[in-house]
Parts: C-alpha cells; sequence; structure tokens
C-alpha cells in the first residue's frame, strides 16, 4: 500500500492537469487568434501587408504569443486543479496520508517539464524566427512595383509615396477597368489625370505660381517604378535577430532583448512553484479570490519582464543583476513561501511570546 499511494498521488495529479491545461490552452488561443486576425486585417486595410497573406502574418505572430500562452496555461492549470482540492478536502486527505504541500511539486514538474522545454524553445528559436518571417513578408509587400499596387476600386500610393493611382470598377469579379485617375507631385507640379484608358486629360497646377494648365490627349504614357529588390539589413529589428546572434553581440539593446527571451523561460519555471503557494483557498471565502490574485501575480510580473528589458537597453539596469533580483528573487520567495506554508510557520504565536518577555 505504502508503494501505491504515492503513484496513486501522482497520476490523480497529472490527469486532472492535464484536462485543465488542455481547456485553459484552447480558450487563450481561441481568444488571442481571434485578437490577432482583427489586429493583422487592418495592417492589411493600411496597406501595410498582402491581403492575400494575412493568415501566414496571423500565424507567425500566434507562433510568437506562443510562450505567454502556454505559461498562463500552465499556471491557471495548476492554480485551478490545487484550488479545487482544497475546495472539496481533497487536500485535508492526502495530508492526513503523509502528503505534504512540498510533496506537489514533484508530480507538478513531472507533467510540466515538456511544457517548460517547450516555452524555452519558443522564446529562444522560434520567437526571432516567427518575426523575421513576418518583417520579411511586409518587407516583400512594401518592395513591390507601382504595377502591383494597382487594383479596381481602390486608391493605392506608389512606392515613392508621389503618386495615387485609382482604376474604376469595370467587371463584377473586380479584376479590371477601364476609367483611370492618377495625382502625382513631380518639380514643383501638381498634375491630375483622368481617362477612361484611351481619351482623357491632363490638369497641371505649378506650385511656383506659375498658373493652372489643362490638356486634353487620346493616349498618354506615364512612367512608373518596378518592383525594387529587397536587400537584407545588417540593422534588422532587434525582435528578428537570432538568440547567438544577441549572445556575439553584447550591446545593451541586445542583452534587454536576450534577457526578455531567457524571462520567459525562468518565469515559467517560477510560476510552477508560484501556483502551489496561492493555491491554497479558504472554503468559506469565495472561489475566485485565489484565482484573482494569482492573474494579478501573473501580471506584475510580465510587466516587470517588459520593463527590465527596457531597463537594461537603456543601460539603466545590468543584465546579471537583473536576472538575479527578479528571477533569483522570485524563486526565493516562492520558495521559502511554499515552506512557511509545508511546516505551517505563523508569526502570531512568536509574536506573543516575544511581547510577553518583553513585558
Amino acid at each position: 500500500m505504502r508503494l501505491q499511494q504515492p503513484m496513486l498521488f501522482h497520476s490523480t495529479v497529472r490527469k486532472e492537469l492535464a484536462r485543465s491545461f488542455g481547456a485553459s490552452l484552447v480558450v487563450l488561443v481561441t481568444i488571442v487568434m481571434t485578437m490577432t486576425l482583427i489586429r493583422t486585417l487592418g495592417l492589411a486595410s493600411r496597406g501595410s501587408v498582402n491581403p492575400e497573406e494575412v493568415l501566414m502574418v496571423m500565424g507567425y505572430a500566434v507562433l510568437g504569443y506562443l510562450p505567454t500562452i502556454l505559461t498562463l496555461s500552465l499556471f491557471i492549470a495548476i492554480v485551478g486543479t490545487l484550488s479545487r482540492m482544497y475546495r472539496d478536502s481533497e487536500m485535508v486527505i492526502w495530508f492526513s496520508a503523509g502528503r505534504g504541500l512540498s510533496a506537489f511539486v514533484r508530480p507538478l514538474f513531472g507533467f510540466a517539464w515538456p511544457v517548460l522545454l517547450v516555452i524555452a524553445t519558443l522564446s529562444l528559436a522560434i520567437w526571432p524566427w516567427a518575426n523575421q518571417q513576418t518583417q520579411e513578408l511586409k518587407n516583400r509587400y512594401g518592395s513591390r512595383g507601382d504595377l502591383e499596387r494597382v487594383a479596381p476600386g481602390q486608391f493605392q500610393e506608389s512606392a515613392n509615396g508621389r503618386r495615387v493611382f485609382f482604376l474604376d470598377k469595370d467587371t463584377p469579379d473586380n479584376k479590371s477597368g477601364k476609367n483611370i485617375f492618377i495625382s502625382s507631385v513631380e518639380k514643383d507640379k501638381e498634375t491630375v489625370t483622368s481617362a477612361r484608358l484611351s481619351n482623357g486629360q491632363r490638369l497641371e497646377n505649378s506650385l511656383t505660381g506659375e498658373g493652372l494648365r489643362i490638356s486634353e490627349f487620346e493616349q498618354h504614357g506615364t512612367r512608373v517604378d518596378g518592383a525594387k529588390l529587397a536587400v537584407p539589413s545588417e540593422d534588422s529589428p532587434i525582435k528578428t535577430r537570432t538568440t547567438l546572434r544577441l549572445i556575439r553581440e553584447p550591446s545593451a539593446v541586445n542583452q534587454g532583448e536576450l534577457a526578455w527571451r531567457l524571462g520567459m523561460a525562468l518565469a515559467a519555471l517560477n510560476f510552477v512553484i508560484l501556483a502551489v503557494t496561492v493555491s491554497s483557498v479558504n472554503p468559506r471565502i469565495g472561489r475566485s479570490g485565489n484565482l484573482v490574485f494569482a492573474l494579478f501575480a501573473f501580471i506584475v510580473y510580465f510587466n516587470l519582464l517588459n520593463l527590465g528589458q527596457s531597463w537594461i537597453a537603456g543601460g539603466r539596469a545590468g543584465f546579471a543583476s537583473f536576472m538575479l533580483l527578479l528571477h533569483g528573487g522570485t524563486f526565493a520567495l516562492a520558495a521559502l513561501w511554499l515552506a512557511k506554508q509545508h511546516n505551517n510557520w505563523t508569526l502570531g504565536p512568536r509574536l506573543r511570546r516575544l511581547r510577553g518577555r518583553a513585558a
């Protein structure tokens, strides 16, 4: 019976953790995908990304959010599972059987270590790769030629920003048009050209005060810019740089980004221990009290992580000192809190004894 007790204990905890983690992950991924889709459609409407590549951009964005989603899902799963065990008095049964609160750490890490490994991989490798792919899609779409920008029924700006095209719709499928409008500013002249692809008129307004000139034509030709070849830049955005490059080039900005990526993995590790400590709930109090506190702790931790990135990048904090203070301090605080709950340490009796001695 003594040999079967730990196996039964571990399997019971892991099964409920798996159910809770799966449900939390599905809900959070659905919410993030909906928000990302709305944001990506907004970028497509402003001409920042190709409308045909919306799903690809959204997929890369969701990959970037996955470390945070997995960490929050794991945190909610542990807090929710242990809180339910407290409310249903299952904790009393396990404590009576000789299972202390610290005994939950081993089965929790036994369940969480694959998730922690995935979070570390996503933060250190997949995050910069996804950002790089998104940036390449934006650069490729932004470097397209003027002819590629023209679409029936839409105002489109040229690559240099000096010319605006509009082609009227001609067919229900919006694949062709006949009435064209071009507005451009070149050499101190503002020119407006409108035509039915053959006969049209051209209006030139001098910006230096020389007057207005109107001309008509049967055929008209205009020069448009072709597609530009996207040349990779050494000064790439910080989020697209590989983790190996951040380590090899230890500038302040690179160290700030590296602290954020490593911090994601360390934060997920600390949240496993924090979840055990914040899961204790009094059945007489509302069920959602500890969950609200847990979410508050999660938000504060990640805000400190983002704040530390800006501090390190701005030279106001050192990389090693910040990592030790935030993550090492959080781990020490969580471990001390866990030891207090496991051993039932209380300050009340000790304070009363100290007061008695002083009296």
